[in-house]
């Protein structure tokens, strides 16, 4: 049986996306890791050290490892590799300074988004997105190539490979924009973190099967995935009542794993049958102040040791 490893993000203590951070990062790090936590994410830019010789003793101290991070990047606009080259290959730079701390045999994946920042209608519309609101050909095609662009200049530069984030909120958040998205894109190139909690809310569905669903079917692209949950009737009510993106999160649509729709079970299987071999990541996203991370961290790392993990 493969070994598989659990790790947590910056993100289920309330530093996410931009959105500001309310908990230090040594006291994030403390949590983590006394809650069974034994790998992180780096998450924004500047929450966790930013000097390589910093963040390395910040986590050799702790012994974990660094398994990614996080950047979005309007990726509809012309340009826009040499326009951010200097932010994403500093964020590269970093990761790849500690790729050697804890599992040398596994280097950190550079984690690319969109920017929600760029998508407004995007954001405002989350997990209700239809196929009127997905883009053009040759939109996708312009999507696409900035993505490659920028996966091989962090490839060229660095060496780390590249996974795209689908995301709520973004261009790329249903399945069948996915689905477009990675026949537009060449696996050498970039494949997939697959985030179950993203699945399920922008499917549309409250039915969480379909995360193990999605599992399957792009499973030939996915190189790590993301454990979340969606609330069944927190995401019913953002539908209906048209929230936008951060009114579901700070509503709790991504709840603690084990009591929302994403049957962990079944997506443990399907990883078990597939042999996957490389960490999961817990992200219980909550904005800034929001919900008892450390608490949280810990039920949902007992729930993870329940299945076996």
């Amino acid at each position: 049986m493969s070994i598989i490893r659990v790790a947590n993000a910056p993100c289920s203590w309330g530093t996410i996306e931009g959105f500001g951070e309310s908990i230090s990062w040594q006291t994030m790090l403390d949590e983590l890791v006394e809650t069974g936590y034994a790998g992180t994410e780096l998450g924004d830019l500047g929450y966790l050290p930013s000097e390589p010789d910093a963040l390395r003793e910040a986590l050799a101290s702790r012994g974990l490892v660094m398994l990614g991070g996080f950047e979005g990047v309007p990726l509809l606009r012309d340009g826009v590799a040499a326009e951010r080259r200097e932010r994403v290959l500093a964020i590269a730079r970093l990761l790849a300074a500690v790729a050697d701390v804890g599992d040398p045999g596994r280097p950190p994946w550079f984690i690319l988004a969109d920017d929600t920042a760029a998508a407004p209608q995007r954001m405002a519309k989350a997990g209700r997105i239809e196929a009127a609101d997905a883009l053009d050909a040759s939109a996708r095609r312009r999507f696409a190539a900035n993505a490659e662009e920028v996966a091989r200049m962090v490839l060229g530069e660095t060496g780390l490979r590249t996974l795209y984030h689908h995301h709520c909120g973004h261009h790329v958040e249903t399945p069948d924009e996915v689905d477009a998205f990675l026949d537009a894109t060449d696996p050498a190139l970039v494949n997939l973190v697959f985030d179950t909690g993203h699945a399920a809310y922008g499917s549309g569905q409250e039915d969480g099967a379909i995360a193990t669903e999605l599992l399957e079917r792009w499973w030939h692209r996915i190189a790590y995935v993301h454990l979340k949950d969606c609330h069944p009737e927190v995401s019913a009510r953002a539908r209906r009542e048209e929230w936008d993106y951060r009114t579901a999160v700070g509503a709790g649509v991504f709840c603690e794993l084990g009591r929302g729709s994403v049957d962990l079970s079944a997506v443990v299987a399907v990883l078990r049958e597939r042999s996957y071999g490389d960490w999961v990541t817990v992200e219980q996203d909550v904005l800034p102040g929001m919900g008892t991370p450390k608490a949280s961290a810990a039920r949902n790392r007992a729930t993870l040791r329940a299945l076996g993990l």
